[in-house]
């Protein structure tokens, strides 16, 4: 709780998660450059567990670890957006009253002052976001909300619904789960209906291939996850969650894209050890050694493009830095530029570079799923069209509130 309370730095000092970010890239680093100089590339299998002849998979653990860091970046840049609209609205003067001026009960004060409550702003910083963070039981609560009340310059408002309750840091690990459940359906569902050529290899030719063996479907160890799938399931699962807590869903989503980039940086080095997501013969310094590639593309035949001296653009490697990018822009603008920023902002610069992103990759991947017509095949990324369609309209959305509607 304390250092909650004095998060709001102004950037003054380096957020704690940059340096699992910092040790996280050292690691990838060693194993890729150990990788470029040697062509050895880890197994796919972190571990086994042995009693129920089950394998985890360095692909879901990069998964999980991503989905972990950006809950954390976004509780953290909530706890920001907390005391900033708490100093906003409580005066100094107010916050800095002296917890015994309330005359509460000893065992009640106790209880708080180990909580590192020591004065009104304290208190009404934790009740505010909610009366469940003061660890105190139903009576307690009682006797601090009367309490409260009856505080001079203490508005009803702060006490029942406090401006800054919507940013309560909690709120990103009550509704992480809803976001994730929806979100792996939805990326799972947009790879399913468009399923890539590597899954051939699977036996997966069609979307109608998985319904036919329906095992499949839910085998997502090895991969099958679509982003874009995800962006909607995640976002239905922010809209339930945000619409049960009477809470916004856009504004919310503003901080949950910024930690979402940072988990697309983590999570693509899961296809580095899945062997997957790379592009066509490089012969650039950073080209990785592909031993199992795509079935179907002309660099299967092995005789032809050798092991040994043929090497691929790293495709997960240019996504993963370009989310890198995303996540530093969009933190940057959370932080430092929040009066200039609109409800949405974020959302839609999320979007617009992610699509410019994919469609850029899009000219070097050598598995996505094309657009056919009448049976015959367009060569046009169904990714890539989507792209075009989010891109456009949000890239017009932020001109327009920023440079014409302005102006």
């Amino acid at each position: 709780m304390e250092q909650l309370s004095n998060i709001y730095t102004k950037g003054k000092r380096v957020e704690p998660y940059w340096y699992v970010i910092a040790v996280f890239g050292l690691i990838m680093a060693v194993i890729l450059i150990n990788h470029l100089i040697t062509g050895f590339t880890p197994s796919r299998i972190a571990f086994q567990i042995e009693v129920f002849n089950f394998s985890i998979f360095w692909y879901g653990i990069f998964i999980v670890g991503g989905i972990a860091m950006g809950s954390w970046v976004t509780a953290r840049l909530a706890a920001e957006r907390a005391q900033f609209d708490f100093k906003e609205h409580v005066p100094p003067d107010l916050r800095k009253r002296p917890l015994k001026a309330l005359k509460l009960p000893e065992e009640i004060q106790r209880s708080l002052v180990k909580r590192k409550v020591l004065n009104l702003g304290n208190l009404l910083f934790e009740w505010g976001l909610s009366p469940d963070r003061l660890g105190l039981n139903k009576q307690g609560k009682k006797v601090v909300e009367s309490k409260l009340k009856n505080t001079p310059n203490v508005l009803e408002g702060w006490i029942y619904d406090a401006p800054w309750r919507q940013w309560n840091p909690d709120f990103v690990w009550g509704g992480v789960a809803w976001v994730i459940l929806l979100g792996v359906i939805g990326a799972r569902l947009y790879h399913v209906l468009t399923p890539s050529p590597s899954m051939t290899a699977e036996g997966i030719f069609s979307a109608l291939d998985y319904f036919r063996n329906p095992m499949q479907l839910i085998n997502i160890r090895s991969g099958g996850l679509g982003i874009y799938g995800a962006i909607i399931g995640g976002f239905l699962g922010l809209l339930l969650y945000t619409h049960r807590h009477h809470i916004s869903t856009i504004a919310w989503a503003d901080l949950a894209v910024v930690g979402m980039a940072l988990g697309q940086f983590i999570g693509r080095w899961g296809n580095f050890f899945n062997q997957e997501l790379y592009g066509g013969v490089t012969n650039l310094p950073w080209g990785i050694t592909i031993i199992n590639r795509v079935p179907g593309t002309v660099y299967a035949d092995i005789e032809r493009f050798p092991i040994d001296s043929t090497r691929f653009h790293p495709a997960f490697l240019y996504e993963s830095l370009w989310s890198l990018l995303t996540f530093i822009v969009l933190l940057t603008l959370a932080r430092r530029r929040r009066d200039d920023l609109q409800t949405g902002d974020l959302l839609a610069l999320y979007l617009v570079f992610y699509a410019v992103g994919r469609i850029l990759l899009e000219l070097i991947r050598l598995d996505s799923r094309t657009l056919s017509l009448a049976g015959i095949d367009l060569g046009i990324p169904v990714a890539t069209l989507v792209s075009i369609i989010i891109a456009v309209p949000m890239a017009f959305l932020l001109l327009w509130r920023h440079l014409i509607a302005r102006n």
